[in-house]
């Protein structure tokens, strides 16, 4: 049974971290001096990296299985992702102790495979297009009546994923700005949610690589624009927009700022060396925006999503 979607509200989100906070880290802000004299800015690093499967999906896919009715949860979960998704559907099904069917496209990061086998859940490799994760996705779940949970176009994915910035505000609650990457938009959805709801005059700013900037066209254009075949490293980011999050985007984004792959690669190698901080590119996307001056941060407190340290490590963009 498939629920109509409708948009989550502040409520939600604190719904969805009370029922959370038993399974998911509250992670920590970091912030460094480096940082903040290169930017003219405060900043403050809001680290998922170090979040359990290390990045803040497990957030949204701990509340959506986490909600499910025991009749669902019986039956288990399915989703298609290339990698931090997966893994979080994969340990939060684990931890409720009901299968998980993972479609994985088979360019996905080794790093990323590894770990959703090591969850225990059962994966199925497609090609790496969308339509032929939907299509694998469909024969998975025709067969074992699992769940379908949407790694961003799930109400209870957003809530999930907004409780980051929900923490970061209880924190740090005089930002000014803050940000986020965007991919299928759930988490700067969700972000938007959360930080409007709290401090009514924050700005939202999501940030994306030029080489997959259908967020930012579609957020110009008022209208979805879904991206073809992207190129860029930062492998979180080739999603295309979801339905729902643009509508959240629309109403409460402030803006969309697009780096090139050069400033991608630039910001997280500098995090790296400097923070002594692993990072994966799609998380390097709005600490390059700042650094890019795309975003003016100078004499502001600017709080950045950092969302995930999984990288392949034989494989570095350097």
């Amino acid at each position: 049974m498939t629920q109509k979607p409708t948009l989550p509200t502040i409520e939600d989100i604190r719904n969805a971290h009370q029922l959370i906070s038993a399974h998911a880290h509250r992670t920590a802000v970091l912030s460094s001096k480096q940082v903040d004299q290169k930017t003219g800015g405060q900043i403050f690093f809001k680290c998922e990296n170090f979040q359990k499967v290390g990045a803040f999906k497990f957030r949204g896919a701990t509340n959506a299985i986490f909600s499910l009715s025991d009749e669902e949860a019986a039956k288990g979960v399915a989703t298609h992702s290339s990698g931090n998704h997966a893994q979080a559907v994969a340990l939060a099904a684990k931890m409720k102790g009901i299968p998980a069917y993972i479609v994985m496209p088979e360019n996905a990061p080794k790093v990323k495979v590894k770990a959703v086998k090591n969850y225990g859940a059962e994966i199925t490799f497609c090609e790496s297009t969308l339509d032929a994760r939907e299509s694998t996705l469909e024969k998975v779940v025709e067969q074992t009546g699992a769940t379908f949970i949407h790694p961003y176009d799930d109400p209870r994915i957003i809530a999930g994923q907004g409780t980051a910035a929900l923490e970061l505000l209880e924190d740090h609650p005089d930002l000014d700005i803050i940000m986020t990457p965007v991919g299928g938009g759930g988490l700067l959805s969700g972000t938007a949610l959360a930080a409007k709801s709290i401090k009514s005059d924050i700005v939202v700013i999501g940030a994306e690589p030029k080489n997959a900037d259908d967020a930012y066209r579609s957020f110009k254009a008022n209208e979805l624009i879904p991206v073809k075949n992207p190129d860029t490293i930062a492998d979180g980011l080739r999603t295309s927009l979801g339905k729902l999050p643009f509508s959240i985007i629309t109403q409460h984004v402030d803006d969309i700022v697009t780096v090139s792959e050069e400033s991608i690669i630039e910001a997280m190698r500098f995090v790296w060396e400097r923070l002594n901080m692993i990072i994966e590119a799609s998380c390097a996307v709005p600490v390059a925006a700042v650094f890019d001056g795309k975003v003016d941060v100078k004499g502001k407190k600017v709080g950045i999503i950092i969302t995930g340290g999984n990288v392949d490590l034989d494989n570095l963009p350097w």
